[in-house]
């Protein structure tokens, strides 16, 4: 088991054409485990999480990754540091099979050992389709690993890009909307496979519209509103949160009433 990642955000901004889209959210977070980021629609969430996960640099504020600042590496230095993520929209390569969807984020580490020993990449692919292998079991896809992705399920594709993700070996994992288009059985499976993961030592970062899931995998709960942190604790706190009450509308405020049985 690696150690959890140490992650402060310290007053982050990103600010679009004038309209602040993320204002001042300061975080902390050395604990491991499952964070879920929710928050009414045009709340911010997907742009701090494509901050975090380098996609865009911020205006101002810092972004730390055990002490180190890593404000505004491009996506790739990222992942050099230990973070991947998976996309709403699914992103798999539809003519590749299951294992080489995941072979595909071990070939920086082949590289490396390549340029080691030219001699040994024949070796070293034999390690890592092992390592694929070993991947496709732990997320239930160990079966199909020959198959082609675009033939399969669409829950079981986002399987597939979560190996993939776990494939480059991260200490924090961001997962953008993966219960999006699954249904309830599959939605389960999946919150499993996050709490599986965060329990292996693998830091998650949840987006994520089911407030009800997020509530039941999450260890730590942020909710954005207008751009600025709302609230931020356990679940079981945040859910009776009257501010987080007020900033939901509609059928998402009846699920929070729900978890807590009082419909």
């Amino acid at each position: 088991m690696s150690a959890p990642i140490a992650i402060e955000l310290d007053r982050l901004t990103k600010v679009f054409g004038g309209v602040t889209a993320v204002k001042d959210v300061t975080v902390r977070h050395d604990s491991g485990g499952v964070v879920g980021l929710i928050g009414p629609n045009g709340a911010g969430k997907t742009t701090l999480f494509n901050m975090v996960s380098g996609a865009i640099a911020p205006t101002s504020g810092t972004i730390r990754l055990d002490g180190r600042d890593v404000t505004g590496l491009r996506p790739d230095r990222m992942n050099h540091a230990g973070v991947a993520r998976t996309f709403q929209n699914l992103q798999v390569f539809g003519s590749l099979t299951v294992e080489e969807n995941v072979l595909v984020a071990r070939e920086r580490f082949l590289r490396a050992g390549a340029l080691r020993s030219m001699l040994g990449r024949r070796a070293a692919e034999g390690e890592h389709r092992a390592v694929a292998r070993e991947l496709l079991a732990r997320v239930g896809m160990g079966e199909h690993a020959r198959e082609n992705v675009a033939a399969l399920p669409y829950g079981m594709q986002r399987r597939v890009e979560i190996a993939r993700a776990l494939a480059s070996e991260p200490r924090l994992l961001l997962l953008d909307e993966p219960l999006a288009g699954l249904s309830r059985a599959e939605s389960r499976d999946l919150t499993d496979l996050m709490r599986e993961v965060a329990d292996s030592g693998v830091t998650v970062l949840l987006v994520e519209h089911d407030v009800a899931a997020v509530m039941g995998v999450s260890d730590r709960v942020l909710v954005l509103n207008v751009g600025e942190l709302l609230a931020d604790g356990p679940a079981e706190v945040v859910q009776r949160d009257e501010r987080v009450r007020a900033a939901y509308l509609g059928e998402t405020l009846e699920e929070l009433r729900a978890e807590e049985g009082t419909a």
